[in-house]
């Protein structure tokens, strides 16, 4: 069998490359413009890499109970690895997953291309607008993961944002957005105050150095109008390989302090990473 070797593509938003895994016959890394966007292992698709996507699949683990097919819309694509995901995990899933990188997706599903049976449907479009012109309580997950380079885009962070979100999950749906920050968390803090006018319910699943202010990374947002089982989201983020902690109640309110909620005309993209915070060796 030939080695597989890495592919470069200039796509719509940049320069991306997939990368083989010399440790696993058919996993890639997927970077656009040398900064990591995905990890997939096409015969493992439960083996996930990052721990951004560790986090947002437990989140998505404990939404409903176990194997329960959903309703899920994935905003962002990358190189559809929590898409994958949940199709294994969830058999009968229904998903939908919107791109705004045209030239991405196309990469995507050329070089890593999904089983026939998967659920999944792509779109090539803008994530808010999609997402305003889905039918009403249609989903019962929305998943943002959408980073303009290493930013997430300034229309995607705002109250109008949080309503077409809140408009289209289902009573007992559920939000769940990868955001990054580093201290004094002006972003994230004004993105949990956004999401808290919308939603009843919120929670922050963060490693504890991130937390503590000691480094920029990755956060999982979720929100929600019912009760989270906050006990399993614990254990599981607990007991990872990478583990981290999750905010809720009393201090998450004390985390979130005086940030107040983001409005459309204010909105600005989550700040640029400091040099090397997401790069590849």
């Amino acid at each position: 069998m030939a080695e597989p070797i890495p592919v470069t593509r200039v796509v719509d938003h940049g320069t991306a490359k997939l990368l083989p895994d010399v440790d696993r016959d058919r996993a890639w890394l997927l970077t656009v413009d040398g900064a990591p966007q995905s990890y997939v292992d096409l015969d493992a698709p439960t083996h996930l890499e990052f721990e951004y996507a560790r986090r947002l699949a437990h989140a998505l683990d404990t939404a409903a109970a176990p194997g329960r097919p959903l309703d899920v819309v994935h905003l962002g694509g990358g190189a559809l690895t929590l898409p994958r995901y949940v199709a294994a995990t969830r058999p009968g899933a229904r998903q939908d997953v919107v791109e705004a990188d045209r030239g991405l997706l196309r990469l995507v599903v050329e070089k890593l291309p999904l089983p026939a049976d998967s659920g999944i449907t792509v779109h090539g479009a803008d994530a808010r607008a999609w997402v305003e012109a889905a039918p009403e309580g249609s989903a019962d997950v929305v998943v943002g993961d959408v980073f303009g380079g290493s930013r997430v885009p300034a229309h995607l962070t705002s109250d109008a944002y949080a309503a077409a979100v809140r408009r289209v999950l289902r009573a007992d749906g559920r939000y769940i957005a990868n955001l990054a920050d580093g201290s004094p968390f002006t972003f994230l803090r004004s993105q949990l105050a956004t999401f808290a006018e919308a939603f009843d319910e919120l929670a922050l699943v963060a490693e504890p150095g991130l937390l503590r202010g000691r480094r920029f990374g990755n956060a999982v947002l979720l929100a929600g109008h019912e009760p989270f089982d906050l006990a399993a989201l614990v254990r599981r983020t607990a007991a990872d390989a990478f583990p981290a902690r999750v905010v809720h109640g009393d201090a998450l309110r004390k985390f979130i302090g005086d940030a107040q909620a983001v409005r459309d005309a204010e909105a600005v993209p989550s700040p640029q990473p400091p040099d090397g915070a997401f790069g590849v060796g």
